[in-house]
């Protein structure tokens, strides 16, 4: 019987994934590998502020807008999604036609992330949009926080 087997050529990288995997068979998932709760399930997110506005863009490959979920309550902002993952019967793995998986690395998550919100930013005008697996949010800052020019008089 042939298998599938992965090709692996010898690198540090492959020594440090052979100790994720020890890891994992003694402890379970490894905050170290690419497939390891922590980093599996909270997104990696850049924030970055404007002039009158903060906007935060979150990766999400794989994700689809419909699970996805951006909550404010006060001071906080939350982004939710729940998907659940395809189940053995839901892949046809029993249909000889589908075939069942001998390897499976890619995954749906669930997660939830929250962030406070500064001050100066007005919870009312959060816009959300996602394209191509980004969620992007932009905040608006209130009116009398952002930066305004002052006329000087002739005097």
């Amino acid at each position: 019987m042939k298998t599938l087997a992965m090709y692996r050529p010898n690198t540090i990288e492959n020594a440090l994934s052979d100790f994720d995997r020890y890891f994992e068979s003694f402890f379970g998932d490894s905050p170290l590998s690419p497939s390891g709760r922590f980093l599996h399930r909270l997104p990696p997110v850049d924030v970055r502020e404007t002039e009158k506005s903060y906007v935060l863009e979150m990766d999400l490959p794989g994700h689809d807008e419909k699970h996805i979920e951006v909550h404010v309550d006060g001071g906080s902002l939350t982004i939710e999604s729940k998907q659940e993952e395809e189940t053995a019967s839901d892949s046809g793995a029993g249909d000889k036609k589908d075939g069942a998986y001998i390897l499976r690395e890619r995954r749906t998550s669930s997660f939830s992330r929250s962030f406070k919100l500064p001050e100066n930013a007005n919870p009312e005008t959060v816009h959300a949009s996602f394209k191509d697996g980004i969620l992007t949010l932009e905040i608006q800052k209130r009116a009398e926080a952002q930066k305004r020019m002052i006329q000087i008089n002739k005097g």
